[in-house]
């Protein structure tokens, strides 16, 4: 049987990985600055986390949430430890983009309204509601535009202000770091006038943490440079480090009913077993400390290089903007180099999105081949 073919694959095969390296069936060492779309936190096959999940399935794997599953009260007690979001409450998934389908499902019961409004150059998954706010029409399918979706301009606060006082806005979802879009970020008062707005019109604030979220930006979560309080956060991608788990935390505000959200899958024992070691390794390690002190180094070089010409992003959730686009160069840094970057939709961009234990020599050889390859 074939594969359904809707991914353009680089004939590169990983069959192994450790740390901030993936080796192919050759055992050819491939430096990994983009952790399968920031998904890689600890680094692969983490001594933690190859240990907490080997346990955890010698005793059992899964069962569904019919039943007490103590785990998921660790990996929320840690999450909200970490975090700072005291008194959230979490509900657990399986993915990002379930992330964002349980927020707006959860915004739009909670205000018991139905239109959203996003942003441009935004990504938000590619399922139902999820990907109806995600500004691609590429990959919106007649069934997902019956949704009701205003997409708006980042930094447009006054057109912000004009849809909520329309009365019918459930949700404003936003990336504080877009990913897919291309790193750009809103202002401080943008952000903090947002907010504001949406506790002012019954409307429910979702900050978008599935791929800024964990450290990457250097706080605990991206929205946390900013002066805000969001009621829903979705988070997902190096929750797990590799393992599929996401989640929402909720702000105490909103109270639960039996059967207003459910998953088969989310929080079965084998995710939170790999959740807790990706939170247990953060703390340990002290990893966002890391995060901060690698991304002014890998800062410092990039504005040495004048072919760079503009910096975007923080933290380990960084692009490099060049004055052309930059799909051959990322050829020429896996075939001739061996090094793993990302795109975006951003042609001009180059992503990097490295485990976040990465260190200075991993930084000096990424550009020492960038400054060859260019």
């Amino acid at each position: 049987m074939p594969l359904f073919d809707v991914y353009p694959l680089y004939n590169v095969t990983p069959v192994f990985g450790k740390g901030i390296h993936v080796y192919d069936e050759n055992c050819t060492e491939y430096l990994d600055l983009y952790g399968g779309h920031a998904v890689i936190s600890i680094g692969h096959s983490h001594p933690n986390y190859v240990e907490a999940i080997t346990n955890q399935v010698k005793t059992l794997g899964f069962y569904s949430n019919a039943i007490q599953n103590p785990l998921q009260k660790k990996i929320a007690d840690k999450l909200e430890d970490l975090s700072g979001c005291k008194g959230y409450q979490l509900f657990l998934c399986n993915s990002g983009a379930e992330a964002n389908e349980n927020a707006l499902k959860l915004a739009s019961f909670k205000t018991q309204k139905s239109r959203v409004v996003a942003f441009k150059n935004g990504f938000h998954g590619r399922t139902s509601a999820a990907v109806a706010v995600t500004d691609n029409k590429n990959i919106i399918a007649p069934i997902n535009a019956q949704q009701k979706v205003t997409i708006l301009e980042l930094n447009d606060i006054s057109g912000v202000k004009a849809e909520l006082e329309k009365g019918d806005v459930c949700a404003v979802i936003v990336e504080f770091i877009q990913g897919v879009g291309g790193l750009d970020q809103g202002s401080a008062d943008f952000f903090e006038r947002v907010d504001k707005l949406c506790k002012a019109n019954n409307t429910m604030f979702i900050a978008d943490e599935v791929q800024s979220g964990y450290g990457r930006s250097g706080k605990f979560f991206a929205f946390q440079h900013y002066n805000v309080i969001p009621d829903i956060i979705p988070i997902a991608k190096g929750m797990g480090n590799g393992f599929p788990i996401g989640g929402i935390l909720i702000h105490p505000d909103i109270k639960a009913k039996f059967g207003m959200l459910g998953t088969t899958f989310g929080g079965n024992h084998l995710a939170c077993a790999a959740g807790l070691s990706v939170l247990n390794t953060i703390e340990e390690e002290r990893l966002i400390n890391n995060v901060n002190a690698m991304s002014e180094y890998f800062i410092s070089i990039a504005k040495t290089i004048p072919q760079i010409k503009k910096l975007k992003g923080r933290g380990l959730m960084l692009g490099l903007e060049f004055d052309f686009e930059v799909g051959e160069l990322r050829k020429k840094l896996i075939y001739d180099y061996h090094i793993f970057t990302g795109g975006a939709s951003n042609k001009r961009l180059l992503r990097i999105l490295p485990p976040l234990n990465i260190k200075k020599e991993h930084i000096d050889q990424f550009f020492e081949a960038l400054k060859k390859a260019l």
